[in-house]
């Protein structure tokens, strides 16, 4: 790690959603970083904004106020200008998806990320990038199928937690029209085994005869990512497959991935390819 220097100039970049989400945290992270550093602060309205604030930093330390979808954009724009490994980000989470800043050492709270800005260190992590140019900084997931929290981003409610009365009569009538007979096609099954070959180093972990459940690739292996396949179990439980290596393609059928906090695909074939040390993250000293 290297210790950061409290006197830096900093160019705070406050995404849109986390202004909406939570004023308070972001005016109190916009307190604490003013007091420590001469900042210059920027109101993006749009991705475009964005990524013209973090193409005009000069010298300035680039600051992330904004969840974990804002720091994988700020990655992701300085990837593809090559400028990942000129400056080490710093991250204010703030937000409802923050699952990722949390695993990768960040604190949560205002007062804190703000000071980690400040007195924290950088540590420089391993990243994968794809065939596509696009980068996974915790983790990658395939298959990857709606969950509860993306349904409710897209104003799908779960049963359960229709409280309403008028929206439990609503529920009623579904329930009664689902038992009657339809001419209408039916829903989509969820999604099932999926046949995929996996390689790692150009040697074959699974191939497209061995159905499988799924597979997650995560880098921070020593000198690797850490890849694992959860074969379809018939009878007895099968084990996980494991394996380490830089490189790592996945083939078969169309399929989904989830990288980090965006989904991708559907694609055949995609390679994703592990860079040591590629990016720098100010995290606690």
């Amino acid at each position: 790690m290297t210790e950061v220097a409290t006197s830096d100039q900093l160019l705070v970049v406050i995404d849109p959603v986390a202004r909406h989400s939570d004023g308070e945290s972001v005016r109190i992270a916009k307190d604490v970083l003013s007091a420590g550093a001469s900042t210059k602060v920027c109101l993006p309205e749009g991705p475009e904004e964005f990524a013209r604030a973090l193409a005009r930093r000069g010298s300035r330390r680039p600051v992330v106020v904004g969840d974990d979808r804002a720091l994988l954009r700020a990655v992701a724009h300085l990837h593809r200008q090559r400028e990942l490994g000129a400056c080490a980000l710093s991250l204010v989470p703030v937000g409802r998806t923050l699952s990722l800043a949390r695993s990768l050492g960040v604190p949560t709270g205002a007062v804190a990320a703000a000071r980690t800005v400040l007195d924290g260190a950088e540590q420089w992590l391993d990243l994968l990038v794809d065939d596509s140019d696009g980068v996974v900084l915790g983790d990658l997931r395939i298959p990857w199928a709606r969950g509860t929290a993306e349904l409710a981003a897209e104003g799908v409610v779960p049963g359960p937690a229709l409280a309403h009365p008028w929206l439990r009569t609503c529920q009623s009538l579904v329930r009664t029209l689902a038992t009657r007979p339809s001419r209408l096609a039916s829903a989509p099954p969820g999604p099932g085994p999926s046949r995929l070959r996996i390689e790692v180093d150009g040697v074959t972990l699974v191939d497209l005869d061995q159905p499988v459940a799924g597979v997650s690739v995560t880098p921070g292996a020593s000198g690797g990512a850490w890849v694992e396949v959860r074969p379809v179990s018939v009878g007895a439980e099968v084990a996980p497959l494991r394996a380490a290596g830089r490189r790592v393609t996945v083939s078969g059928a169309d399929f989904r991935y989830r990288a980090d906090a965006a989904v991708g695909g559907p694609v055949r074939t995609r390679t994703w390819t592990l860079r040591e040390r590629a990016w720098g993250l100010v995290l606690p000293g």
